[in-house]
């Protein structure tokens, strides 16, 4: 976008895995990390980590201690059935991985098999590549193709937890898709869900027209979640924004 003779630059172009925050302290952050987070980051997903910083997008990577957070959760859940839409490299989904049970699996949906080839073999290196179903593709496309899939092996919503870290103005979609799909008292988690903060600045703030329309479909997603009385919520200011849902009905 631009402003006068001024390029309003994407909020998240200067992003790393060092510094994805909304804390206003980065050495709070910086305490966080190496205090509770890197210290227990298994050495794969820290090789993992490094190598996709230095990918052109390597900001869509989801941060350390956001994966450490997907892990416990999973964990905490008995998770063993899951979905991931938005693999990117695969940190997440690597993470994803690691904390599932030996049996367990991982439905992950991305159209982009380049970038998901940087880290499968992270994955093989891991031991856990029997526990993901990697499968290229548009989530929501896929999403159908899986449902259509239960429904032939006549189950219904008998996924434990999905991870959705894809295109934001399709995530009111993907979520009407995965509520179908998660069991209740299953758990949905949405990534990105206060966009660097701009959810929450005035409606004339200069930003990039990536941000801008991500940014107002975020909006729509939060409020939405916060009606729908089929679902918990609680809204995490961690990384670049957590939702967490829990289907009830």
């Amino acid at each position: 976008m631009t402003t006068g003779n001024t390029v309003t630059k994407n909020v998240h172009s200067d992003i790393d895995s060092s510094n994805k925050t909304l804390l206003k302290s980065d050495a709070l952050y910086k305490y966080v990390l190496d205090t509770s987070v890197l210290p227990r980051e298994p050495e794969c997903m820290r090789e993992l980590r490094l190598i996709t910083d230095k990918h052109k997008w390597g900001f869509m990577q989801s941060s350390a201690d956001e994966a450490q957070l997907l892990g416990i959760l999973l964990k905490m859940a008995g998770a063993k059935r899951t979905i991931e839409v938005g693999v990117f490299t695969g940190y997440s989904l690597l993470a994803t991985a690691l904390a599932l049970p030996e049996d367990g699996k991982v439905v992950a949906i991305d159209p982009d098999t380049e970038s998901y080839e940087v880290g499968r073999p992270f994955i093989e290196k891991a031991g856990v590549a029997h526990k993901v179903d990697f499968r290229e593709g548009k989530g929501l496309e896929k999403l159908d193709d899986l449902l259509a899939e239960e429904a032939a092996a006549g189950r219904e919503a008998a996924f434990d937890f999905a991870f959705v870290d894809a295109d934001k103005p399709n995530y009111v979609n993907y979520h009407e898709q995965l509520l179908k799909l998660i069991r209740v008292g299953g758990t949905i988690i949405y990534d990105n869900t206060l966009w660097a903060g701009t959810v929450a600045l005035p409606a004339d703030t200069p930003l990039s027209d990536l941000d801008r329309r991500f940014s107002a479909a975020l909006r729509d997603l939060n409020t939405r979640l916060a009606a729908d009385p089929r679902i918990e919520i609680c809204q995490l200011a961690i990384a670049d924004g957590v939702t967490i849902c829990r289907r009830v009905v």
